[in-house]
């Protein structure tokens, strides 16, 4: 992964399809133990930068406000971002 982004600036798409990769690499299991080790410290840290930009989503649509008839009138500030 040395040619590509750094974890902690892909795109949600872009760490999940790096994820798949790796699982796939390791469900093959034709990969040296050190390498499967490293593989997998990589998915895990590919796993928390997915689950932290479906919380940045999660928490921008729980920000968007409604009107009477509920349709979207903007977003109130998210806190934090």
């Amino acid at each position: 992964m040395s040619d590509q982004k750094k974890i902690e600036e892909m795109s949600f798409e872009e760490a999940i399809r790096e994820l798949e990769r790796v699982v796939g690499l390791l469900d093959r299991g034709d990969v040296a133990l050190e390498e499967s080790i490293s593989l997998y410290e990589t998915g895990a840290k590919l796993k928390a930068r997915c689950e932290a930009k479906l919380k940045e989503a999660e928490e921008k649509v729980a920000q968007i406000t409604l009107d009477v008839s509920g349709q979207p009138t903007g977003a109130k500030p998210v806190e934090g971002l």
